[in-house]
C-alpha cells in the first residue's frame, strides 16, 4: 500500500516521487497557469506489486486535488487510469474528454 505522507512533490525535476524499497518511482509533469500535465509515469522493474501504480496515481490525484489544479493526461497509463475510475474525472478541465 502507498504511504501517502512518504509521496513526495520533487518541483525542481517537476514529479512526483515515492522511494519503496530503495527503488523511486515517479510521475513527470509540467505545470502551465492552473493545469498539471502528467507526462509520464515510471515504475521501477522491482516494485513487483500489482496495486502499486494505482495506489500511487491515486495518490498524486489526491495530492493535486488538494492544491485545486485540473489535471491533463497525457501518459497512456494514466490515461487509463482516470478511464477507470471515472471519480477523478471532475479533475479534467473543461474540453478535455478521455
Amino acid at each position: 500500500m502507498v504511504d501517502v505522507a512518504e509521496l513526495t512533490d520533487n518541483d525542481f525535476l517537476r514529479q512526483f516521487e515515492i522511494k519503496v524499497d530503495d527503488q523511486l518511482a515517479k510521475i513527470e509533469y509540467s505545470l502551465q497557469e492552473r493545469k498539471i500535465f502528467l507526462t509520464k509515469l515510471i515504475i521501477p522493474e522491482e516494485i513487483k506489486d500489482e496495486d502499486f501504480k494505482k495506489e500511487f496515481i491515486a495518490a498524486v490525484f489526491e495530492q493535486i486535488e488538494e492544491r485545486n489544479l485540473s489535471v491533463v493526461p497525457t501518459s497512456p497509463e494514466i490515461a487509463r487510469f482516470v478511464r477507470a475510475n471515472r471519480k477523478y474525472k471532475r479533475m479534467l478541465p473543461v474540453g478535455v474528454r478521455i
